[in-house]
């Protein structure tokens, strides 16, 4: 399986949804599950049917935030010596050309991207188009809604 970045952040993120599914939900469903049995015939026992698909959505959560566990690759920017150059897990300002409106990201991976937190996916159009460039750079890009063009106004590693 491909390796998925991750910033040290999200990653933390991660193992703390899995600790509050295994402590708290997981034992919460399997109580839920066992009070629901006592009310008698689950055939036509709507809490008991409930319960299970709930006990069933927290199983396969907890195997996707494993697997992602398993096969992520921890970048943590604050250790990068990128050199002034945008990469994963930087925080950048940018400035729009036509508005001079200015923006801040920090690129992240695709599970951790929040566009109200200014978190942009390492695969957005955005990312990909600064990826690689340096402050002072101007860059076209392509969005749904037509061509911007940004200037690189500051890479910080945080």
């Amino acid at each position: 399986m491909k390796k998925i970045p991750l910033t040290a952040r999200g990653a933390e993120k991660l193992r703390e949804e899995l600790k509050r599914l295994k402590q708290v939900e997981r034992p919460r469903v399997i109580q839920a599950i066992a009070e629901a049995r006592e009310h008698g015939d689950l055939k036509e026992n709507a809490e008991y049917h409930a319960a299970r698909e709930q006990q069933s959505f927290i199983e396969g959560r907890i195997k996707e935030i494993e697997a992602k566990l398993a096969n992520a690759q921890i970048i943590d920017p604050r250790s990068l010596n990128a050199g002034g150059r945008v990469v994963f897990g930087a925080t950048v300002v940018l400035a729009d050309e036509d508005t001079g409106d200015e923006v801040t990201y920090q690129i992240v991976g695709d599970d951790e991207a929040d566009i109200k937190e200014g978190k942009i996916s390492v695969s957005a159009p955005i990312a990909r188009a600064i990826i690689g460039k340096e402050e002072g750079d101007v860059v076209d890009v392509v969005t749904p809604k037509g061509t911007k063009t940004y200037e690189i106004v500051e890479v910080r590693y945080e």
